[in-house]
């Protein structure tokens, strides 16, 4: 089976692939709105997750990983209001987790929010994260 191809759309004549817009969906779900992301970010998350699920990420994946993302880039309270207590704790622990392990699907995420410098500077002070 050929790998999947991700595809940003070329003046309009070419649509965007599934997964970037699969992942602008869950974006908006997360209350983050797809333009504040740039699109080599955007790509870098769909090859992450291609990399973790390399036959089809399943549908719920990206409201996770959207989730996450969205935490790093608005802070714990901003994400709160917007996505409630439940999953500001979830992406908390993910965090927790991720930091713990050092080498996981969400500390590639955490880790690429950070050197992208899109990551609230609370978030980095409360982790004590650095791009060394």
């Amino acid at each position: 089976m050929a790998p999947r191809r991700s595809s940003l759309g070329f003046l309009g004549m070419f649509g965007r692939s599934g997964d970037l817009r699969q992942l602008d969906a869950a974006l908006r779900g997360a209350d983050l709105h797809p333009a504040l992301v740039p699109e080599g970010v955007k790509l870098t998350i769909v090859n992450l997750m291609k990399d973790r699920w390399p036959d089809e990420p399943p549908t719920q994946a990206y409201t996770g990983v959207a989730r996450l993302f969205s935490y790093c880039i608005a802070g714990p309270e901003a994400f709160e209001r917007s996505n409630g207590l439940q999953n500001r704790l979830d992406a908390e622990r993910r965090i927790e987790a991720a930091l713990e392990t050092g080498d996981s699907f969400d500390a590639q995420i955490v880790l690429m929010t950070l050197h992208a410098k899109l990551i609230s500077a609370e978030v980095v002070e409360r982790y004590g994260l650095s791009a060394d």
